[in-house]
């Protein structure tokens, strides 16, 4: 079950007499002031970005310069992977409208970004923020936890026997889903078989103008030209294909691995009723469907800093629309006022969340007591 128009429009409790969420808007609001800065990115995040682009452009020409296969497929791979990095680094928070200002700098920004990762941004864009981060694990609404014969990511979705295993194999699944997304999934969207394409603003022959440009730009950068250079070296074109693929099922795992258990991990899920009421305000429904992590021990924080303040992902659904550089003290702050409030903050470290995401895929994978 997809979001559509047979499904009734979601509604949360209002929020705006909340007193948390007053509270927490007032002490974001005094964290700024105190700091005398503002809710978007610094030169250090714009420093950060560029750092990354060059290192991932001298990678890529490594590649492209490599006298043997393994060197070119080493260089490859890590501009591939290097490339996520500043995904997660820039082209996250520009969807957001975090990285800069102007909004058209923001999107110019996504745009280049993805160019070599492959996504069709505007898609990513409208399934991230539209649907992910307002409707996260209700059923139906949430299209990151659709139902699909690989993996049982609710208690709410149809039972099979292969799920059982889902816990040993999901890795592969991880590692495969941005291949699929690029060469699937954005297809579909494209044709207007899910409930994303009515929501872009790019329609009609200019939106296909748009995609097939892109997907051609990606397919010309990470394919025709490394092909059509390395051939001189003797590396064939099933070299590059396979290098290709192996960073993006890398870069897939790597990502997947780190964040998709925060929405896992000793969390609830949800399935509103006929008129598509939650029992709850938007506020509440962040903390029972996220929660934080962090790398531990201490000596392994620097890990957070180079995954864009995803691991801080309770603090991210909060305050999407803020540059990750804020993310540790927002979540400073959310810690403080949550107990206040009857919420619970959760911050762990990822084996926790690891030792909960594979009880989680176990859990699912067992035959509902109804079987």
């Amino acid at each position: 079950m997809t979001v559509s128009s047979q499904l009734p429009p979601l509604r949360f409790q209002p929020a705006r007499d909340s007193a948390f969420r007053r509270e927490l808007r007032e002490r974001a609001d005094a964290y700024l002031a105190q700091s005398a800065t503002h809710r978007f990115a610094d030169w250090r995040m714009h420093a950060k970005a560029i750092a990354l682009t060059g290192l991932a452009a001298l990678l890529y020409l490594l590649a492209l310069n490599a006298g043997t296969t393994l060197g070119f497929v080493a260089c490859y791979v890590a501009s591939v992977v290097t490339a996520m990095v500043l995904a997660m680094n820039s082209l996250h928070d520009g969807a957001h409208s975090a990285m800069f200002r102007r909004g058209s700098l923001n999107r110019l920004l996504t745009r280049l970004v993805s160019l070599p990762v492959g996504v069709d941004m505007d898609f990513w864009t409208i399934r991230h923020v539209h649907f992910h981060h307002t409707y996260a694990n209700v059923e139906g609404y949430d299209l990151d936890t659709e139902p699909n014969p690989f993996l049982r990511q609710t208690p709410y979705q149809r039972w099979s026997p292969q799920y059982r295993y889902q816990y040993l194999y999901w890795p592969v699944v991880a590692a495969l889903s941005l291949p699929y997304l690029n060469w699937y999934g954005d297809w579909l969207d494209r044709f207007g078989k899910t409930p994303v394409a009515v929501h872009s603003k790019l329609q009609g022959w200019r939106g296909w103008a748009v995609f097939l440009g892109w997907k051609l730009g990606h397919v010309a950068l990470v394919l025709a030209v490394p092909i059509w250079v390395v051939q001189g070296h003797g590396i064939g074109w099933g070299t590059v294909l396979g290098a290709y693929l192996l960073g993006q099922m890398i870069a897939s795992c790597a990502l997947v691995a780190l964040i998709l258990g925060t929405h896992w991990a000793e969390v609830d899920f949800f399935q509103p009723g006929d008129d598509g009421t939650m029992p709850h305000d938007w506020y509440q429904h962040t903390f029972y469907t996220a929660c934080d992590w962090t790398p531990k021990p201490r000596a392994l924080r620097w890990l957070g800093y180079w995954l864009g303040g995803l691991n801080l992902h309770l603090t991210h659904h909060l305050f999407p629309t803020w540059n990750h550089r804020h993310y540790p003290a927002l979540a400073r702050i959310i810690a403080e006022l949550a107990p206040r409030h009857g919420l619970t903050y959760r911050e762990i470290g990822y084996l926790q969340l690891h030792a909960s995401q594979q009880q989680f895929l176990k859990a699912m994978g067992q035959p509902p007591a109804s079987l």
